[in-house]
């Protein structure tokens, strides 16, 4: 705990400094639920093909979702979320044309880990 998947799109490859995301964002994660950076496992998920709306453009995407242990406050999921999609860009060598979100959600009474 905290689980972070990173789905992205493949036009992305070269464009997205995928390690230097993560490592910058765990002690954000860590900062805003009290937890230890240590405690973040973060993979990436390159998504071959992506559509967008009506297809008209070619907006690459980056969806980022944290998964973390029930408990936390609505206020502090909303704030981690809102500090996913101000962290994006700036490892992005471009990040006109790509749509980011971000979900902060609980994880299944059933999560276990060793």
């Amino acid at each position: 705990m905290p689980q972070i998947t990173v789905d992205y799109s493949a036009s992305l490859d070269d464009t997205f400094d995928r390690r230097g995301f993560a490592l910058a964002l765990h002690p954000v994660v860590g900062e805003t639920i009290s937890t230890h950076i240590d405690n973040c496992k973060s993979r990436f998920r390159r998504a071959e093909e992506t559509v967008c709306g009506d297809g008209s453009s070619d907006d690459a995407v980056v969806h980022v979702t944290i998964a973390i242990m029930a408990g936390r406050a609505p206020e502090a999921k909303t704030r981690l979320a809102e500090a996913v999609v101000a962290l994006v860009p700036r490892h992005l060598k471009s990040p006109e044309g790509v749509r980011i979100s971000a979900e902060v959600r609980d994880l299944e009474p059933a999560y276990r880990r060793r």
